[in-house]
């Protein structure tokens, strides 16, 4: 397969340049069927990795370029003779957080930091014209409430229209790749078609390098998104937000009109269905300009759409980890730790990566267990205790000092409670039996149903069990009738020898 860059050059001169499969073959020396093939291609998923052996290694300096970010960010406003070096950066780094690397590894990045962060002293702004068709795309930040719980300073993401100035917006839990990408094909979906192109940040999400002359270095998912909806995505001058500024605007806009006061839910999935309708409705209103409604122009920015692609994009990111002897693996820089099962310590794992969920798979990508993905700086653990009841059924005693008896539903602690002793090793293997049957609410349904009935053995935990979740029919009553034949009664004394030599001459 040709690199992504070489694929977008392609698709670029036939679907921008207009030229024909023959005259991008000549130029590029290709053959005429491969041209083909990649001007037609309409799915650009990468096939799930094969899991790893070794987890690969992160940088060393990874931890420690939040650091760098800061004080280099702060050289803006500096004097310029006192702006930090890279040798001053390293001391900096080796004094003040122990650092242990390499001073090339830090020089490296500095170089391409000062780079990003470069600011050209004589700006001048000019009135940016759009078409139809065209949309930018942005973060904000906002608080919401699900199921009780407070997310502070939560993403949303917003897609703009510059030209009808219409746009919509998604909540999400943070602001990485997965989150962008499920947005953003979100709304295509709902608006029934693809922008031409879309204006993003420099974002390190999908930016890995601002390279001289405008040019970019793009992460490659993202690129195989840009591909796969044919749209171009268009980056902004570094320091230079205005150049997008209707998105902006639409981010504070999108904030004081849907988000205030702070919404409160129980699914952030049906809340951003409704967020959707919901800014349907809101172009239902004057353009600022006074050239009609909304609604009316946005009409425009439909027909330029492109169309949806024929196979749907698999938003998710794939990665291969290795466990420790616990069951356990981090992510994000070691900040959020996540359990698998005993059967999968000190092993590798994969994992299907969204913008909500963690779904851990063994080696041939079968599904162990799903987290709900962690968020935030700060070190979480997400514990899901339920594939190690079968450890705990093997050594029943440790049940109470484990840390999983906490986690448990409150039914399953009074039933282990009250289970006796010997009993409690067999309760616990048969609840885990049923979980793999039918899942772990059924268990727990059981459980509470033998709590109703005060039957703690854990032959009464079958038995609700069969009643409550295995298919037995339900049998007719037997009707009686004249459809029975009648007894043949055969009469016999206390003398079995008689009665012997009634059924020897049955047989004969």
């Amino acid at each position: 397969m040709l690199t992504m860059d070489k694929i977008h050059t392609i698709r670029e001169m036939y679907y921008e340049q207009c030229k024909s499969l023959r005259q991008i073959s000549s130029e590029l020396h290709l053959d005429w069927k491969t041209v083909k093939k990649y001007v037609d291609m309409e799915d650009f998923n990468e096939a799930p990795p094969v899991p790893k052996k070794k987890e690969e290694c992160q940088s060393k300096l990874n931890p420690y370029k939040p650091f760098i970010d800061s004080w280099l960010t702060a050289d803006l406003k500096a004097p310029r003779k006192q702006r930090h070096t890279a040798s001053r950066v390293f001391n900096r780094l080796v004094e003040e957080q122990g650092y242990e690397g390499s001073y090339r590894l830090v020089a490296t990045y500095v170089a391409a930091k000062k780079a990003e962060l470069k600011l050209d002293k004589k700006q001048s702004y000019l009135p940016l014209i759009h078409h139809p068709g065209e949309a930018q795309a942005d973060f904000g930040y906002a608080d919401f409430i699900e199921n009780g719980k407070l997310h502070q300073e939560a993403k949303y993401l917003v897609l703009s229209f510059p030209y009808s100035n219409g746009g919509y917006l998604q909540l999400n839990y943070g602001e990485n790749l997965e989150c962008l990408l499920e947005g953003l094909k979100t709304f295509f979906e709902y608006i029934g078609g693809v922008p031409t192109e879309i204006w993003f940040d420099n974002t390190r999400t999908i930016v890995t390098k601002v390279i001289k002359a405008g040019g970019r270095d793009i992460t490659e998912r993202f690129r195989r998104f840009s591909e796969h909806y044919r749209f171009r995505p268009v980056f902004m001058n570094p320091e230079s937000g205005w150049e997008k500024g209707n998105v902006e605007n639409k981010v504070g806009y999108l904030r004081r009109n849907e988000l205030v006061p702070v919404p409160e839910f129980s699914d952030l999935q049906l809340k951003n269905a409704d967020l959707l309708t919901s800014c349907d409705k809101d172009m239902e209103r004057e353009h600022y300009e006074g050239r009609g409604l909304i609604s009316e122009l946005f009409k425009g920015d439909k027909e330029a759409l492109l169309p949806l692609p024929s196979v749907p994009f698999d938003t998710a990111a794939y990665l291969t980890v290795h466990t420790d002897k616990y069951g356990k693996f981090t992510l994000d820089q070691g900040a959020h730790r996540y359990s698998t099962s005993s059967a999968f310590c000190d092993r590798d794992v994969a994992l299907k990566i969204t913008s909500s969920e963690v779904l851990v798979m063994d080696a041939d990508m079968h599904e162990i267990v799903r987290h709900r993905r962690l968020y935030g700086a700060e070190e979480k653990e997400s514990m899901q205790w339920v594939p190690y009841l079968s450890d705990i059924a093997r050594k029943p005693r440790s049940l109470f000092n484990s840390g999983i008896f906490e986690m448990m539903p409150a039914s399953m602690q009074a039933y282990m409670r009250a289970c006796e002793s010997p009993d409690r090793g067999r309760a616990l293997k048969i609840l885990a039996e049923l979980t793999d049957r039918t899942g772990f609410d059924s268990a727990v349904k059981t459980v509470d149903e033998a709590i109703r009935f005060q039957a703690h053995d854990p032959d009464s935990l079958k038995s609700l069990y069969r009643r409550m979740f295995s298919d037995v029919p339900d049998l007719p009553p037997l009707t009686g009738g004249n459809a029975l034949p009648e007894q043949k009664v055969i009469p016999f004394n206390t003398d079995l020898k008689a009665l012997d030599s009634v059924l020897e001459r049955r047989e004969g």
